[in-house]
């Protein structure tokens, strides 16, 4: 079969079906690339968007929807709201239960936080200004809690808490008997908050230039000074952007929280757990939309610390 050609003027062949077959693959290629962002995007948030949307229905069954109320988040912080369309509340939310769950997590997450924050910008100055024997290795294990599963790190947490307290109260004869509580969850928060602290600061430290530093030495400064004066204000960004994001995964954790937790550590992520393993009513979604507006805004504003720029 004889097939289209097109010549111009200057004596160039062009295939005509070839060209139309190359332009459509094209159009299609920017389809599909304008698509692919849009169904990324609803695969990942639609589900959340959705129990968003449900945390406002006035319906107990959380598939139909009738009517948009406020109710399920007066019933969530103890509003005088008995009941919600005949059905009582009271019975699957305690305000206090829920009242100590937040203080659990909120001085978890303080905690955690300050100490992750400063062991961590330790170890990304160390790491990336200095070179020492042993340094690989202990790059490698500081990034190790990123790459393992996080049920490998809670329980290998209870096995360590575990043995650590059964030698120190065969060491004492009984006078020390350490429980698991909320200083062994703000310990394992610690673990695995310490790398993305570390990792944001020395992301931080690897754009900015050495010839800053050198230049305050030149001018007399010491190490602490430069430290104080030049270093930490030109990290300040990282710092604060690794701070929010370790304290938004520990407000959000609840795998290595439920290996280590006991009396007096039940943060948040685990109270919800515990009340959907009964049931699934507008209320868990009520608190899971505020858990995920807090969440969100951490990240988005470590996100913008991140990007910016020391003067």
């Amino acid at each position: 079969m004889a097939q289209a050609i097109l010549s111009n003027a200057e004596g160039l062949s062009v295939n005509a079906a070839q060209l139309r077959g190359d332009l459509a693959i094209r159009r299609t290629g920017r389809t599909i690339r304008w698509i692919t962002p849009f169904v990324c995007y609803g695969f990942l948030w639609l589900p959340i968007l959705i129990l968003i949307v449900f945390s406002f229905n006035s319906s107990r069954t959380n598939a139909v929807w009738q009517g948009f109320t406020l109710d399920w988040y007066r019933s969530l912080f103890g509003l005088g709201i008995d009941s919600v369309n005949g059905v009582r509340t009271e019975a699957r939310f305690s305000t206090r239960g829920l009242l100590d769950a937040v203080n659990a997590s909120i001085t978890v997450a303080i905690a955690a936080t300050i100490i992750a924050t400063f062991l961590g910008t330790c170890i990304a100055i160390g790491l990336e200004r200095y070179r020492f024997r042993g340094r690989r290795l202990i790059d490698l294990i500081v990034y190790l809690p990123v790459v393992i599963p996080e049920i490998t790190m809670g329980l290998s947490l209870q096995l360590f808490f575990s043995a650590t307290f059964r030698t120190a109260s065969s060491a004492s004869g009984g006078a020390i008997n350490p429980t698991f509580g909320l200083l062994t969850v703000i310990i394992g928060h610690v673990v695995f908050c310490l790398p993305f602290v570390s990792i944001t600061v020395r992301a931080r430290l690897a754009g900015m230039s050495k010839s800053i530093e050198e230049a305050a030495h030149d001018l007399g400064a010491n190490e602490w000074q430069v430290m104080r004066r030049v270093t930490l204000p030109l990290i300040a960004p990282g710092i604060v952007a690794g701070a929010l994001l370790a304290m938004t995964l520990s407000l959000d954790d609840y795998v290595v929280t439920f290996f280590v937790n006991g009396t007096g550590g039940t943060t948040l992520p685990i109270y919800v757990f515990s009340l959907i393993k009964f049931a699934v009513n507008p209320s868990i979604n009520a608190l899971s939309t505020i858990i995920v507006i807090v969440s969100m805004s951490l990240v988005l504003l470590s996100l913008i610390l991140q990007r910016s720029r020391a003067d």
